[in-house]
């Protein structure tokens, strides 16, 4: 004997709920003919007589009563297996952790976490803000599938993937003298009131490289611990900075002026998570949406116009 298929299933509920062929038809949007071969095929191979025919009407047999009651519990169990896929799929009581530095939180994180909602308008969003020295207690006791972070981390616990490339920037008060140029260099910025973030930290080592390669000794006016941080300084007036472009990947940065390094150098921003952990689909749709978002940030910020008439 063969067993019912899924689609035999669906077939033989249509033609109980509709009394015909026609009707079963109409409601599983197919031809006519194919539901009647299909009703036959399916009496031939179980050997039971399925239903009666009686004036042009097919009627449940009584001897397939109790088929007929297992047909409905099959069928409300697929309902409720498609519901429960739909809900899924709008991330629906579905909890995504993750957690990003915060240079990379306060704008980028932002615009990507408004797309991830677009596509999963259920999803429940736990966005923490880490110190990379937090990266891998948040990772290892799982409190989160992945770290957004300015710097790859060393622990062999966890695996570091390149996720954007950008670069450095210089910014200044929107009245410094240097807001009048195109370009700015380092030596230039190592003459003025100096904010920046301890190199001894990974992401202040990464501000402070364009110097050194310059031959330069920074010496700080002024030192914060994040990119918010040195960014607010400046616009108050309090001094010039190199930051990474992600921390100012905004259109509108009213107070400050951002202009491109003379001497490039680049920033990466890394994703972590741990080694061996299985992502949920949720948590990759996230880091791809990561990965287009810098990029896509980035290209929509158009550097400040020159202020005032200095020399380019």
């Amino acid at each position: 004997m063969k067993e019912l298929t899924l689609r035999q299933v669906e077939v033989i509920r249509a033609v109980m709920m509709t009394g015909t062929i026609q009707g079963a038809a109409k409601l599983l949007n197919v031809s006519a003919p194919g539901i009647s071969r299909l009703v036959k095929h399916t009496e031939e191979s179980l050997g039971i007589r399925l239903f009666e025919r009686k004036a042009g009407l097919f009627l449940p047999s009584t001897e397939a009563t109790a088929i007929f009651e297992m047909v409905h519990q099959v069928h409300r169990q697929m309902e409720n297996l498609n519901t429960a896929v739909a809900s899924l799929r709008k991330g629906e009581d579905v909890r995504l952790s993750f957690a990003s530095a915060p240079s990379i939180a306060q704008f980028i994180a932002a615009r990507a976490i408004r797309d991830i909602r677009k596509r999963f308008p259920d999803l429940f969003i736990d966005l923490n803000i880490l110190k990379i020295e937090e990266t891998a207690d948040y990772l290892l006791l799982e409190r989160g599938e992945f770290v957004i972070m300015s710097s790859a981390v060393g622990n062999s616990a966890l695996q570091s993937i390149p996720l954007a490339q950008g670069r450095l920037v210089a910014i200044v008060p929107d009245d410094h003298p240097l807001a009048s140029r195109k370009t700015i260099s380092v030596h230039d910025l190592a003459r003025e009131n100096l904010v920046g973030v301890d190199p001894g930290d990974p992401y202040g080592a990464t501000l402070a490289r364009p110097f050194e390669a310059a031959g330069l000794h920074p010496t700080y006016a002024m030192r914060g611990r994040f990119a918010q941080t040195v960014v607010s300084l400046v616009r108050h007036g309090l001094g010039v900075a190199v930051i990474d472009e992600f921390s100012v990947a905004e259109v509108y940065m009213p107070g400050v002026t951002r202009r491109p390094l003379a001497e490039r150098a680049d920033v990466t921003a890394w994703v972590v998570t741990k080694r061996g952990r299985l992502l949920s689909s949720f948590a990759e749709a996230a880091i791809e949406r990561f990965r287009r978002e810098p990029t896509n940030a980035i290209s929509r910020t158009d550097w400040d116009p020159p202020r005032g008439g200095g020399a380019a």
